[in-house]
């Protein structure tokens, strides 16, 4: 995967004000405070650089308050990293492109994976497979 750099200042134009402090400075938006995503078939890429990250089919409801994913959908675009903040263990989900702050994985998601991907819903765009019929539900 080529690696995508821009400077400060290109990655404050290009974001708003809550995605660039989630992504760019490790933030978290408040739980159940981002909209909800549709659940037409499609995909979930990074808001930063457009990397494909997770599939609609990956999504289930956690009830933690953020997106939650059971997978990626390439592996290669997820990075993973210790995280000692908080006084936690935890591990940080970065994309692999860009760098931006994902959110986090945990051991507590359901099969086949057993894996929770909690994602900050700021850092993600959501993409379509097809446009939906008129009056078809968009929303969770």
């Amino acid at each position: 995967m080529k690696k995508i750099t821009r400077i400060d200042a290109e990655w404050r134009a290009q974001l708003s004000d809550l995605a660039y402090r989630v992504t760019r400075e490790g933030a978290t938006e408040r739980p159940f405070s981002h909209p909800g995503f549709p659940k037409a078939p499609g995909r979930f890429r990074c808001t930063c650089c457009g990397a494909e990250l997770f599939r609609q089919e990956a999504k289930f409801d956690s009830g933690c308050g953020w997106p939650s994913f059971n997978a990626p959908a390439v592996a290669e675009n997820i990075a993973e990293r210790p995280d000692t903040s908080h006084g936690m263990l935890r591990t940080e989900v970065t994309c692999s492109a860009c760098g931006a702050h994902l959110g986090h994985v945990f051991e507590d998601g359901p099969a086949p994976t057993g894996l929770r991907y909690c994602i900050n819903g700021v850092a993600l765009d959501f993409e379509p497979d097809c446009e939906p019929e008129p009056g078809e539900e968009r929303s969770d």
